[in-house]
């Protein structure tokens, strides 16, 4: 390239080349690149998720919160073919307020459980999406440092991508395949306390609410409806000068669930408390959760609360597929747009203007059929 700079007009002054571009840092980097690459078939999914090959099983997790129609009928194989396979490990939800140190715990909870057993655990963390970029931090793994670099740990962050109160919507689906992988315990870990609560529920087998003390009334922050779900409550962070107002807490959950009827399952949750970030308590916690589900196993609740989620799910699956062939029918989205116009004109009213939407999609139906 010329420069006018080094014109002799221009006396003193000079413009050197710029440094060349250099070369690849990693000289393996491509080669990588051609190895992540490769497609993979769905006998090598279902036979790398069988043996336990955490990289294929993350790309199979991967796959399924894939929204491309090619993906999700691969995905949808993959998952039919783990399915015998799956079933068999002890699911556990994990919810509580933002602060009340979900993370941390799940992180020493996990130690214990890895430490007294051989198993392997699988931590499906579901982080909050902007409403307005839809990115995520997928933090998770920075606050549980020490199963992040355990063997027989996998950790999954998962955007909630605007679905069900933050919930993943193919967390069912990734739980079937670290099932299939070998992984005899599932931690679920939601967001935070909302509507979420009501989706995870109906996907593990126990309910575990964490809880913080010194936060002002403890009963007011938090509803109703997530108590009567809880399984057992664990009051957090325990420790120090903080160890008498979680006693107190715990007193406050346990006369207000005597006020609740009695669960299905016949057992009235225990109310612990403990430190996370201290490993206080944390055997207690494990032992609980361990006694109920023995006690829910013996007496078939177990297995009934497993057919009512598979219940539950089914009309899950049929709404969403639903929504999904309305929204992406011929000629919907511009309809939609013309309707949506009127809407804002004050022409309409939006619950005529649904009915109008929805005339035309049954028309349209009628018409392919």
């Amino acid at each position: 390239m010329e420069h006018p700079e080094n014109d002799k007009a221009y006396k003193g002054l000079k413009v050197n080349s710029g440094v060349e571009a250099m070369g690849v840092v990693n000289p393996y980097l491509s080669f990588m690149r051609r190895k992540r690459a490769a497609v993979l078939s769905v006998n090598d999914y279902v036979e790398g998720i069988l043996r336990g090959d955490v990289t294929v099983l993350s790309r199979a997790v991967t796959l399924v919160e894939s929204l491309l129609p090619e993906h999700r009928a691969i995905a949808q194989e993959v998952v039919e073919r783990c399915l015998p396979y799956s079933g068999n490990s002890v699911r556990v939800g994990i919810t509580g307020v933002p602060g009340a140190g979900k993370s941390t715990s799940i992180d020493a909870f996990g130690m214990h459980l890895l430490s007294s057993s051989n198993g392997k655990l699988a931590v499906l963390a579901v982080d909050p999406s902007s409403e307005k970029s839809k990115g995520s931090i997928l933090g998770d793994k920075t606050r549980m440092e020490r199963l992040s670099a355990h063997p027989r740990a996998f950790i999954r962050p998962s955007a909630s991508a605007g679905s069900l109160g933050g919930v993943a919507r193919k967390t069912r689906e990734t739980i079937v395949l670290c099932e299939a992988a070998g992984y005899d315990t599932v931690f679920v870990e939601t967001v935070g306390v909302g509507q979420s609560e009501t989706a995870v529920y109906s996907m593990v087998d126990f309910f575990l609410l964490i809880q913080i003390a010194g936060a002002g009334d403890e009963l007011q922050g938090i509803k109703r409806g997530i108590m009567e779900m809880a399984d057992g409550i664990v009051i957090n962070k325990a420790d120090g000068d903080n160890i008498e107002d979680a006693r107190r807490a715990a007193v406050h959950y346990r006369n207000a669930l005597q006020l609740f009827p009695m669960p299905q399952s016949g057992m009235r949750p225990q109310v612990l408390t403990y430190s996370g970030f201290f490993d206080i308590g944390i055997a207690e916690v494990w032992n609980m959760i361990n006694s109920y589900i023995e006690n829910v196993k013996a007496s078939g609740c177990f297995a009934e609360r497993r057919h009512s989620q598979h219940k539950y799910w089914m009309y899950e699956s049929i709404e969403e597929q639903l929504k999904m062939r309305f929204y992406n029918a011929p000629g919907v989205e511009d309809v939609l747009s013309h309707y949506e116009q009127l809407l804002l004109s004050g022409k309409i009213t939006s619950f005529a203007a649904a009915a109008k939407v929805m005339e035309f999609f049954d028309k349209s139906r009628n018409g392919n059929e």
